[in-house]
């Protein structure tokens, strides 16, 4: 018998809580979208009380995902779960997720409270979050450290209060998955009330074991499991949604599972993640790594053209990555680059084909032939930029070995255009000096990575930045195009318009959770 396992994605609560991941609202509803069109069961929109900036982000996500459940993380606060209630309440499926630590470490050092006031928060949480919704989710922080008999306790306590969820966090990444299955094992075991409630897991990946634990607990009885496209989150980041779907597609033998999840969205849903946070997967990352499907080896590469089994389990395809194909260059018209956008997975509005078709002919005036992965990176740039309070108007540069290097830019500011000339040490240093003339600041530049998005001499440029305010806040910055120096400067301003951001929305430090 094949169980449902339910995907429960966190990227956008979970993994933007990691340094620099932070996302505006347009990105955000981008990443709600795709993560809904693959099939994922439920979508943590955010943390409501965070700050006004989360609980708009989750109100609109709320009213735009059509199918998964979305749901708000909230304290044992009263506070927190109304405001959690109020921005899932358009939503399809609302889903509120409470949580509280059990853990003694916890308990004695950051609460400061023994085990009796920590029950009766759990049960004053759960009891207020079902005035709300009948979809509850408890999480017991800390859940891998906290004594057994007291965690049982916990769990049944929640179940009795209408959680229809409960959530076995491995919040430190502490666990092996020998523990973690046995600890999923004795809570069905000990819990009487435990078949009224789904158990879930949640695995930080501090040891590289998030996918292990997770998929160990669905084998012990969890049939849900928490986990973030390309495994971002907290520290080390969570269990990584594509080698959990894939682990299970790619071994039924041992996981008797099966998801809702379109796996070919996967390889789409990594790359809108990477351009949105900069944050770029290393090239041997499982499933959607650039070397995932490659082989050096002389030995692979003869095995894989006589069979491909030979050294692949599992096929490019299957998770929605295919080879480029030069169909489109100048002199393709709107309907054919309305097809391909359709071929790709992307579902977009009269408006946006225009102006996202405008700037498709502005690349091919410049660039031969135009690949796959130049329109999904012109797309995924397009469409989340439109209301930045900075945006690029035009870079010209004059560089060489005899120097000077100068910088002439224009952008706009509040609608507004500025210009500004500047001389820098090489072009870069100059674009820079040239952006900060404009738009004074004090963050400082802690990450410059260039990379190519395809082959060839005309290929477009990838480019990411990552900047850190005075006060510690960290935020990375994408940008593309064919022209290395403009890519530069669009990733740099796209860092300080979520610098921006951030400082507007006057984010809560929040406490770190599971």
């Amino acid at each position: 018998m094949t169980d449902h396992l339910i995907i429960f994605d966190t990227t956008l609560r979970d993994g933007e809580q990691s340094p620099g991941m932070s996302m505006n609202l347009s990105e955000k509803l981008m990443v709600a979208e795709t993560l809904d069109a693959m099939g994922v069961d439920v979508i943590e929109a955010g943390f409501a009380i965070a700050s006004q900036g989360d609980f708009d982000a989750v109100l609109a996500i709320a009213k735009q995902i059509k199918n998964a459940a979305v749901c708000s993380l909230a304290r044992a606060k009263r506070g927190d779960i109304e405001r959690a209630a109020e921005a899932v309440k358009p939503a399809k499926n609302p889903r509120i997720h409470t949580f509280m630590s059990t853990s003694e470490i916890h308990l004695t050092h950051q609460y400061h409270i023994g085990q009796k006031e920590c029950l009766e928060m759990i049960k004053d949480s759960v009891i207020l979050a079902r005035k709300f919704t009948g979809n509850v989710e408890w999480s017991a922080m800390d859940a891998t450290r906290t004594n057994r008999d007291f965690l049982c306790k916990a769990v049944e306590l929640a179940i009795q209060c209408g959680a229809t969820t409960v959530n076995i966090p491995d919040t430190v990444g502490y666990a092996t998955p020998k523990d973690y299955g046995e600890l999923i094992a004795y809570l069905r075991d000990n819990v009487p009330n435990i078949d009224k409630a789904i158990i879930s897991t949640h695995c930080q990946n501090d040891l590289g074991l998030a996918t292990a634990n997770s998929l160990a607990g669905a084998l012990a009885g969890a049939r849900q499991i928490e986990c973030t496209i390309n495994g971002i989150g907290e520290r080390a980041g969570n269990a990584s949604l594509e080698e959990v779907v894939m682990a299970i597609k790619t071994r039924r033998d041992i996981f008797p599972f099966e998801t809702k999840i379109d796996a070919t969205h996967i390889t789409r849903a990594s790359r809108l993640v990477q351009n949105i946070t900069g944050a770029l997967v290393q090239v041997n990352k499982a499933i959607v790594g650039a070397n995932a499907f490659a082989h050096e080896s002389g030995i692979h590469q003869d095995g894989v053209l006589k069979h491909a089994a030979t050294y692949e389990i599992m096929t490019p395809e299957s998770v929605g990555l295919t080879k480029s194909n030069l169909v489109l260059g100048k002199h393709s018209g709107r309907h054919a680059f309305k097809d391909k956008i359709k071929h790709l997975g992307f579902n977009i509005g009269d408006n946006a084909l225009e102006e996202a078709f405008t700037r498709f002919k502005e690349l091919a005036d410049k660039k031969k032939d135009i690949y796959d992965e130049d329109i999904v990176a012109l797309l995924d740039m397009g469409a989340s930029r439109v209301a930045d309070r900075v945006q690029f108007a035009s870079l010209h540069i004059t560089c060489g070995s005899t120097g000077p290097q100068t910088a002439m830019l224009s952008l706009r500011v509040d609608g507004e255009v500025r210009r500004v000339t500047v001389e820098g040490q090489g072009p870069i240093d100059a674009t820079f000096s040239a952006i900060k003339a404009l738009v004074p600041h004090e963050a400082k530049l802690q990450l410059y990575q260039v990379s190519a998005i395809t082959q060839g001499t005309d290929a477009q440029a990838e480019v990411n930045v990552r900047l850190e305010a005075a006060d510690g806040t960290i935020v990375n910055g994408h940008g593309s195009n064919i022209d290395t120096l403009v890519a530069s400067a669009v990733a740099y301003i796209n860092a300080l318009n979520k610098l921006q951001m951030l400082q507007n929305s006057q984010k809560i430090n929040l406490i770190t959770v599971h």
